[in-house]
């Protein structure tokens, strides 16, 4: 169920209703009726697939169950490979099968042996890269003796099925979300409403600014190689992916911690205005937080972090970027731009200037310097040639992109003849409104908290907000990070 269609429009206030009027303050059918809606929520998509939710919940539960009984470091061990194992087995193939056994065939036939695969035609689990991470943290977790193993199945349930960020994060930690299960939740009409106008906000970048920028993008990405398109609408597009998919995925995290609200529950902030970031080390502090904050606990500190000297900093750095990029996806693009990601880093850490950017940008001014303004464009231009890779279908598809882009028509006007004066128009407006508001707003939660005194103004802004989102509903754009 996509939170920008009609099922989710009727599905959320039924779920809301049977929470807070039907469930009362019963804690038990609460959780029971989290379940639930997660599991038609995440079943309405694909209902065979719920058993991989079901005998992942499974799984970890009874490892934190065997864990919490057994004092033996070498079975404590086997457990948790156990849990591990699993859930990469059920990742690995759903998600990279295929992959590997297409470049096992290119290896061998580098070699001139001719090697046979049999692919297969399988469908990738909505939101499988998003929950496996999250039940391997609680096994990892309570491994480690930092959390106690929950003795409540529902809550547990729950906790790994939430349906608000089940499909596309934040990756929560059970340290986190889990315990919030356990204490009898109360509803809050401020909650609520700061809930909404997150939605709100999370709605204004998926289906105005997001939907607008991928109608230039698709276009251009479709034909490029077909029409004789000017280098700067090549790079105009680039830019407007960069965009698109920021607002496309932190759009779905605001909803999804709005909603969470609503139900009463606390989410991890996803998203703190990385385009704002003055270096690669910032922005990566900003962007996809609980994807970034898992591989530093559970893979860069376990490989030593920068405890070690220079050589192994660099190689856990290099090593975290990696998978990331993998994480993504399972073609070679995605490794691409992970290890782009780490080349803009090295000199960062190699300069131990990794940690120089922990304020926002003009912390206590309106508008930023001329080195801010020179240092944040850098790094958005920066990321933006690595999100070619990670737009582009193939490598040499990402290079031969590349090329055209700065080809000799790179200072010609950027024109489309198929797209229209009014689609032009929403990009521009819809992308100045989010600047701005993001701008103004980078100290707060989110892009949308409206601190005049004036009820008047604020509410005038609500409602432009609420019209241009319903105005261009109909764009019907899926979110991008549904496909990892």
């Amino acid at each position: 169920m996509f939170f920008n269609s009609i099922d989710f429009a009727i599905f959320l206030p039924i779920v809301f209703f049977l929470y807070w009027f039907a469930a009362g303050k019963n804690l038990k059918i609460q959780n029971v009726l989290i379940v639930i809606a997660s599991y038609v929520f995440y079943g309405w998509w694909d209902w065979r697939f719920l058993f991989l939710i079901v005998f992942s919940t499974l799984t970890d539960y009874l490892v934190g169950a065997c864990l919490s009984k057994i004092e033996n470091k070498c079975r404590r061990k086997i457990l948790l490979w156990i849990s591990i194992a699993v859930n990469i087995l059920f990742l690995g193939f759903f998600k990279y099968y295929n992959f590997f056994a297409e470049n096992f065939a290119a290896v061998f036939s580098f070699f001139g042996v001719k090697f046979s695969v049999n692919h297969l035609n399988i469908i990738l689990p909505v939101g499988i890269s998003f929950y496996t991470f999250q039940t391997m943290s609680y096994s990892i977790d309570v491994y480690k003796r930092k959390l106690e193993p929950t003795k409540d199945f529902i809550a547990f349930a729950a906790f790994v099925s939430f349906f608000p960020q089940l499909v596309a994060g934040p990756i929560e930690r059970a340290t986190n979300l889990l315990p919030q299960f356990y204490v009898k939740r109360f509803f809050s009409y401020d909650h609520a409403v700061d809930g909404c106008k997150q939605m709100l906000w999370g709605f204004f970048k998926k289906m105005v600014v997001a939907d607008s920028c991928a109608m230039y993008v698709n276009e251009v990405w479709e034909n490029y190689n077909l029409k004789d398109y000017p280098g700067s609408a090549l790079f105009l597009a680039a830019i407007l992916f960069t965009i698109q998919i920021y607002c496309d995925f932190s759009g779905y995290s605001d909803i999804a911690i709005g909603t969470s609200k609503l139900f009463g529950f606390r989410l991890m902030k996803n998203f703190a205005y990385p385009y704002f970031s003055r270096d690669m080390a910032e922005f990566w502090r900003r962007w996809h937080i609980s994807l970034t904050t898992w591989f530093r606990d559970y893979i860069y500190f376990p490989l030593g972090g920068s405890r070690n000297g220079l050589l192994i900093t660099v190689r856990n750095t290099f090593l975290v970027f990696l998978v990331s990029g993998f994480w993504h996806g399972a073609n070679w693009t995605f490794v691409i731009w992970g290890i782009l990601n780490a080349l803009y880093f090295m000199p960062l850490l190699m300069l131990k200037r990794n940690r120089t950017n922990l304020e926002i940008a003009a912390k206590d001014r309106v508008f930023p310097n001329i080195k801010e303004l020179f240092s944040m464009s850098a790094t958005f231009l920066l990321e933006a040639f690595a999100f070619i890779f990670f737009r582009a279908e193939s490598v040499g598809g990402a290079l031969q992109y590349i090329g055209i882009m700065f080809s000799d028509s790179f200072l010609r006007m950027p024109k489309i003849e198929s797209f229209g004066e009014l689609a032009t128009g929403s990009i521009i407006l819809s992308v100045i409104i989010l600047i701005i508001n993001e701008w103004v707003n980078r100290r707060e939660e989110y892009g949308f908290k409206i601190q005049s005194r004036y009820k008047a103004a604020r509410w005038l802004v609500y409602s432009v907000i609420t019209l241009m989102t319903l105005e261009l509903t109909g764009l019907g754009q899926g979110f991008i990070y549904f496909q990892f």
